[in-house]
């Protein structure tokens, strides 16, 4: 296979950072610096505190559907909360995240100093607090937050009477638009630093399947979101201007806003899910000391679904009144998906096939979150058939399958992650028993919680409602217990980030022997990475077992990198 090889100038490429007066302590986390490792920091940080944000909603919800009457709060209340719980868990804690991974690994491995447009990086950051605080502020205006579900369907999400600018709803569509040009922002950045900033030798089928997952998802996001963030604004016009883009009683469609909403939104999965799928495809060969098999195969793959998720939208509504001939196509398309996404399946198997594991905490959380992902894209197959889709579409199967990818396959990923390059970021190392108990605590409230919201859907039990048929009240009971355990399961999972970044053993540069560019630098790394001396790249990046050098020169790199630091990271800032 041949590949490309990029045209790298550093000296035109260095980065203008940090800002000038910048700090150089932990008060840089809380600044606009423009250091893409700072900012990968700080997006994870911001996620995961609105991940315990949304993870509270979610429990206040399961507290009340652990009996079948609504006895805990109003139903009312009960539509806020699961509007804020999606919205937040997708757009405060996953996308966001995702960005932090984007900032913390794309640069050191592909060689490059810093993202391609550090202010512009570092401008979109700072809007995620931003919508942040004004979707947590709908709490506290009159009517309370947004109530009609994360999707915020018209007719329903315009019933607030013209003219009142500040509601619930019209705060949840700002900050919606918000968290659409930031993640625009991001996605420019992050193709133009792949594209452009690669380490001289490093070709596209020389780098990391890290960076071609991050590379297709943002492309989802260039193509898809400005259809989001436009809808979203003409919702707002429609809201508080008194336009009638989707009102029926002015000549307005509502089904066009779900054509807006879904031609992004259901490819934003893939968004999410594809790093994932790079970070399985970086772990695995490090945990089972074998190549990643199929290599070339698994990069066109990302780049496959890429495409196929834009030509699927419509399957989120085959009950909307859409002619049979589009509900039969887009069934098609749909299922063409599971061919692109079954080669990354058949290629981790293949990876793992005779290899010699190490089940450490990120190896867990890989597996756990590849085993759950076979299991959502098999009822993922049942809901694109047409018949299927319409029998159980507004039932709690959806959203148990929904769970099981957004959760039980990408939040394991990016737990995975996270204990993973942990030590190269912050110089220490998690400390491994508390993970063990994180991942085993997290697989077993997930299982309880979301397997059993498939046999209630299958019952026939509808989702978004606060009380149901005593029927449903076991499987109910299961799927409250497991989010129970699951908020249980956050507290090993903190308490190991926090002492293990204050009180941890001290991280090597490379504490898992992996392959790759960032584990030549040394933990954490400088703050240009490769600085004046980038390495030319001489090899694929997964030559496990194959006794070859990654880079010219690599032994000069691991010397370098396993020199102390000049300023032992006593304050774990």
């Amino acid at each position: 296979m041949t590949s490309s090889t990029a045209s790298f100038d550093p000296r035109v490429l260095k980065a203008p950072h940090p800002v000038p007066g910048a700090p150089d302590n932990w008060k840089r986390f809380f600044s606009f610096n423009t250091d893409a490792k700072v900012i990968g920091i700080q997006y994870i940080a911001t996620s995961l505190f609105f991940l315990l944000v949304g993870g509270v909603l979610a429990m206040i919800m399961r507290g009340e559907l652990i009996t079948p009457p609504s006895d805990l709060v109003d139903p009312t209340v009960y539509n806020g909360l699961y509007t804020m719980h999606g919205t937040v868990m997708l757009f405060l804690f996953l996308f966001p995240i995702l960005n932090g991974f984007n900032n913390l690994l794309i640069p050191p491995m592909i060689g490059a100093p810093d993202m391609a447009f550090p202010r512009l990086n570092a401008a979109a950051f700072w809007l995620v607090p931003l919508f942040g605080v004004i979707l947590m502020a709908s709490f506290f205006v009159p009517g309370g937050p947004a109530s009609t579900g994360w999707w915020s369907y018209p007719p329903a999400s315009l019933q607030n009477p013209v003219g009142h600018l500040i509601n619930g709803e019209s705060l949840w569509i700002l900050a919606v638009a918000l968290s659409g040009i930031s993640s625009i922002m991001g996605a420019v950045n992050f193709t133009t630093t792949i594209l452009r900033m690669r380490a001289p030798g490093m070709g596209f089928f020389r780098m990391p399947i890290f960076c071609w997952t991050a590379a297709a998802a943002q492309t989802i996001q260039l193509v898809g979101l400005p259809a989001l963030t436009g809808g979203a604004i003409m919702l707002l016009f429609d809201l508080c201007l008194g336009t009638t883009f989707f009102r029926p009683e002015g000549g307005g469609d509502p089904v066009l806003y779900q054509h807006f909403f879904w031609f992004y939104s259901h490819p934003a999965v893939y968004v999410m899910v594809l790093p994932v799928f790079g970070i399985f495809s970086e772990i695995f060969p490090v945990y089972a000391r074998k190549p990643l098999f199929g290599y070339p195969v698994v990069a066109i793959a990302s780049f496959a679904i890429t495409g196929l998720s834009l030509i699927v939208w419509v399957h989120h509504m085959f009950y909307s009144g859409t002619p049979m001939w589009m509900r039969n196509l887009f069934m098609y398309t749909t299922m063409l998906i599971a061919v692109p996404t079954g080669i990354k399946v058949f290629a981790w198997l293949g990876t793992l096939w005779r290899g010699r594991l190490r089940l450490t905490t990120p190896m867990l959380f890989c597996l756990g979150g590849v085993f759950n992902f076979i299991f959502a894209g098999i009822t993922g197959i049942m809901l694109a058939t047409v018949p299927v889709d319409i029998h159980v579409g507004n039932t709690y199967f959806v959203v148990g399958h929904f769970h099981y990818v957004i959760f039980s396959t990408i939040t394991f990923g990016v737990f995975a992650g996270i204990y993973h390059w942990f030590p190269k970021f912050t110089g220490r190392m998690p400390y491994e028993g508390l993970g063990l108990l994180h991942f085993w605590l997290t697989f077993i409230g997930s299982t309880l919680n979301f397997l059993p919201m498939h046999w209630a859907g299958l019952m026939g039990m509808p989702r978004r409602v606060a009380s149901y048929d005593p029927e449903f009240a076991f499987a109910n009971v299961l799927a409250s217990l497991g989010a129970f355990l699951l908020g249980v399961a956050t507290i090993p999972f903190l308490l190991n980030m926090v002492s293990s970044w204050s009180r941890g053993r001290r991280a090597p540069a490379n504490p898992w022997q992996a392959i790759g560019l960032e584990w030549l630098l040394p933990s954490p790394p400088p703050a240009e990475n490769f600085e004046e001396n980038v390495p030319t790249v001489i090899s694929g990046p997964y030559g496990y077992g194959l006794g070859r050098p990654l880079v010219e020169h690599e032994e000069s790199f691991i010397a370098r990198a396993a020199q102390p630091a000049a300023s032992p990271t006593s304050d774990p800032a």
